[in-house]
């Protein structure tokens, strides 16, 4: 397997300005590579990664609206059954 000589590696200790002027890039691109790799080392990081607490999050939304269309159930129910209680009343 050989490198590929078109790849150009970074030193940590190169600075933003540095590599702009080398490699002719806007500093709020590189900037912007920067911020989006510290966002996925930390969240690669965490004991609940963000993709799988939107799916609880996700989940938790569903149990809740099932919750709701049961309470709703269960009142209609309710009156339901004290509407027969009245009519056998009479």
């Amino acid at each position: 397997m050989m490198m590929d000589d078109s790849i150009k590696r970074w030193m940590c200790k190169t600075t933003v300005a540095e590599a702009s002027r080398a490699f002719a890039l806007a500093p709020s691109e590189i900037e912007g590579w920067v911020e989006n790799a510290k966002r996925r080392m930390e969240n690669s990081m965490r004991a609940n990664p963000l993709d799988i607490r939107e799916h609880y999050e996700k989940q938790l939304k569903d149990l809740q609206e099932a919750y709701g269309e049961a309470m709703l159930e269960l009142r209609a129910r309710k009156k339901l059954q004290a509407l027969l209680d009245a009519q056998d009343g009479n």
